[in-house]
């Protein structure tokens, strides 16, 4: 099955009527994906980001491996390929990554890290900075709409985000070795509250249907694939499902590297993750939500 991830035009939706939000509604109850065009993200800005993520990853092993991600739970710097592992799997993700956050003050809470700054990329730190700022904006927005869907006040999630925990990921999945093993990343959800990717008409990207099927998700140049992730599941009492999802190197391709960039935005970790529907729910502080499923994923 193809392309039944729905395509809503986010300027169209922003105006808050009630036939672009019952758009919504549909696309977050059958699926938990749709992908938005007429965002505003400039295409020059995610080009030098994918030029400046491509220039890292040519780098040689022993130089991106200088900084390790290792003792900050995978939170900042890089990721080799074979540690991340989704749950329940016992063979690791076929992908090497680099985690990049908010520029932070004294203002963010204590255990959100610094970015490590990459000296052999000169433009790498302020191409990625720049994306983190229109992804946050945009991602806010997008919770805005997401709040209104849910009969919310438009603001409801931007005190959770205004300091909040996200994350940039850029991604380089190798050419596919081996037939045996076509998947580049298993079986998994997301963490958070939204994900916002960008670059997905790459292809490979696929959803897991109601029916049990796998969905490929072919967007339109350009546009932004959004999913729900755990936390906002978990907020929602499942009102909003995250969908369990997965990227593979398509056996009729040529095997050939691919790189995303996905934004994972991540309340601060002061938020208590609770029920906005029940009033007893205790709740659980999404730090300690986050550090249990890096745990999971042996991202710790």
């Amino acid at each position: 099955m193809t392309n039944l991830i729905p395509e809503l035009s986010f300027r169209e939706i922003e105006k808050g009527d009630s036939h672009s939000i019952n758009l919504l509604k549909t696309a977050l109850s059958d699926h938990g994906f749709f992908s938005i065009t007429e965002h505003g993200l400039s295409k020059e800005l995610v080009d030098n980001c994918y030029k400046s993520s491509k220039a890292f990853f040519d780098l040689d092993y022993e130089i991106k491996n200088m900084y390790s991600s290792v003792g900050s739970k995978g939170a900042r710097g890089y990721t080799p390929k074979g540690i991340e592992t989704a749950v329940g799997e016992k063979i690791a993700d076929q992908k090497e990554f680099w985690h990049h956050g908010p520029v932070i003050d004294d203002s963010f809470d204590k255990k959100i890290p610094k970015n490590l700054n990459i000296e052999q990329v000169p433009q790498f730190n302020s191409n990625f900075d720049q994306l983190y700022d229109e992804l946050h904006k945009i991602g806010s927005r997008v919770l805005s709409v997401i709040a209104l869907s849910l009969g919310l006040d438009v603001n409801y999630f931007t005190a959770w985000i205004e300091k909040g925990n996200s994350l940039l990921r850029s991604i380089h999945y190798p050419p596919v070795e081996s037939i045996s093993n076509p998947h580049r990343a298993r079986a998994h959800e997301d963490i958070n509250l939204i994900t916002l990717l960008i670059g997905a008409e790459e292809g490979g990207l696929e959803v897991l249907n109601k029916d049990g099927s796998w969905i490929k998700v072919e967007p339109s140049s350009e546009a932004i694939v959004c999913n729900i992730g755990d936390m906002m599941q978990l907020v929602t009492d499942k009102k909003l499902k995250s969908t369990t999802h997965r990227v593979i190197q398509d056996p009729e391709a040529e095997p050939k590297s691919r790189y995303s960039i996905p934004f994972f935005l991540h309340p601060a970790p002061s938020i208590n993750l609770k029920s906005i529907f029940r009033d007893d729910d205790e709740g659980i502080l999404a730090d300690t939500f986050l550090d249990q499923r890096l745990k999971e994923i042996k991202l710790y």
